[in-house]
């Protein structure tokens, strides 16, 4: 307002008001020595101070306004901005890789879609399937030549399967089902096979967000008769598993709370669907902990590839023991064992994918992993699916993105027969361009590999 009131003043350093007041205060009678013109620019000069000094007044309301809203909107803004400063996985169209941008050079765009984070790829011929049973999330599945073996999931929320579906891929047939031990856990199991036997490790008791169990089962697939093996020393949630080397090896998952990332590495001796030791063995930890990541043995070596940090609790007191969300990290870093027994660090995914513990096949010597989550948007906070097909050549060991998806979909249950890729199940997304997830689903495609 300072400006202002220097437009107020006159040449000789009087103001409009000071002049206002003094010309008041004297006579206001006809002068019969002033003549006509004297008079009127007394009037005009009058006027004119008046209406400079009401503009005034309403200008210094309209700055006062304005700054109010000025102070609002910066206090908005710098709250937007405030804590944002990892780096995200973006895909650069240009170099087909991923790319890393600051998240506040995000945060200063208008506007940053899902679909963001989608990769480029070529697009695959997928051809739709019979539906599995039922719908699943967070189920395992295991393949045993041409019988595909679906476990256990989520119906929805609050219902869990208890029971093993079966697919024939020689005819493209879901050929019946058989129940599970009562104790066994209902999603989140550690699974691995040595190609009649399928041990079932640990996994969420119940739904909603229940804590795990230690207890290992193992199933005879031509009897179809389950036994108990020696519980884990503790209970895992998701831990990756894998048999090597005539040891079954779980490592890595979340520790009893659902939410803090476990190291710990065990292994036991097993030989035709039995444990040789009384006890587990403990194992080198591994680098990195937590749950729902791809656990692959190729090439003699142990690869885990993938995962995240924390997960959904329970609330506290709920007595359903509802879920809450926690804060996750989902990474995309490749660990390996080999002989010198040391976990070697290999180069990530091309972008962080987490859900993966039963997404993947091995074909022509590489890992084919399909679909899962990635990291959160950075402004909605919202998961965000993953929709592609990603290749590791367990040759040169570096990755690729060799097609899409029909959709964007996690927890997805993955087979391989005949040169033909299937998946089932799952979660997908809310559409091409909200990646977003919705629906619980038991579709199955296939489509045609050609690496």
């Amino acid at each position: 307002m300072y400006f202002l009131r220097f437009l107020f003043r006159r040449k000789n350093g009087e103001s409009c008001g000071r002049q206002l007041r003094r010309m008041a205060s004297k006579q206001a009678v006809p002068r019969h020595h002033q003549n006509n013109v004297s008079s009127t620019k007394k009037l005009v000069f009058i006027i004119t101070c008046a209406g400079l000094l009401g503009a005034a007044l309403i200008a210094d309301v309209l700055w006062t306004s304005s700054s109010s809203l000025s102070s609002s909107y910066f206090s908005i803004a710098s709250t937007w901005a405030i804590g944002r400063t990892k780096l995200l996985v973006i895909p650069d169209s240009s170099t087909h890789n991923a790319t890393q941008v600051d998240e506040k050079e995000i945060d200063s765009r208008s506007f940053l879609p899902g679909t963001y984070f989608d990769l480029p790829a070529p697009d695959l011929e997928w051809e739709e399937m019979p539906s599995a049973p039922v719908p699943r999330l967070d189920g395992a599945a295991i393949q045993i030549k041409n019988i595909f073996y679906v476990f256990a999931g989520y119906g929805n929320i609050n219902y869990v399967h208890s029971h093993v579906d079966m697919f024939n891929f020689s005819d493209n047939t879901w050929i019946g089902k058989f129940d599970m031990p009562k104790e066994m856990g209902h999603s989140h199991l550690g699974v691995a096979s040595d190609g009649r036997y399928i041990y079932v490790v640990s996994g969420q008791y119940g739904p909603q967000c229940r804590g795990p169990t230690a207890r290992t089962f193992v199933l005879d697939t031509v009897t179809k008769k389950w036994n108990s093996m020696p519980p884990l020393p503790t209970p895992r949630y998701a831990p990756a598993t894998q048999l090597w080397r005539g040891r079954l090896h779980v490592m890595g998952g979340s520790k009893e709370n659902r939410h803090t990332p476990g190291l710990e590495h065990w292994s036991i001796a097993v030989k035709d669907g039995k444990a040789l030791e009384k006890k587990w063995r403990s194992e080198v930890p591994i680098p990195r902990g937590g749950p729902h990541r791809a656990c692959v043995v190729a090439n003699d070596k142990l690869f885990v590839i993938g995962g995240q940090e924390g997960d959904f609790m329970a609330k506290p007191g709920s007595p359903i023991f509802k879920c809450s969300r926690r804060h996750e990290v989902v990474y995309g870093d490749v660990y390996m064992l080999d002989d010198e027994m040391k976990w070697k660090t290999l180069t990530p995914m091309p972008k962080p994918d987490s859900h993966i513990e039963c997404a993947w096949v091995i074909d022509n010597n590489s890992v084919i992993i399909t679909g899962g989550t990635t990291e959160k948007h950075p402004i909605t906070k919202r998961m965000i699916l993953v929709g592609e097909v990603f290749r590791f050549d367990l040759d040169s060991l570096t990755w690729s993105v060799i097609g899409k998806l029909p959709y964007r979909i996690k927890t997805t249950l993955a087979g391989f027969w005949d040169g033909y890729l299937y998946f089932t199940s799952g979660q997908r997304d809310r559409g091409p361009d909200n990646p977003q997830p919705r629906e619980v689903v038991g579709d199955m495609w296939r489509t045609k590999l050609k690496i």
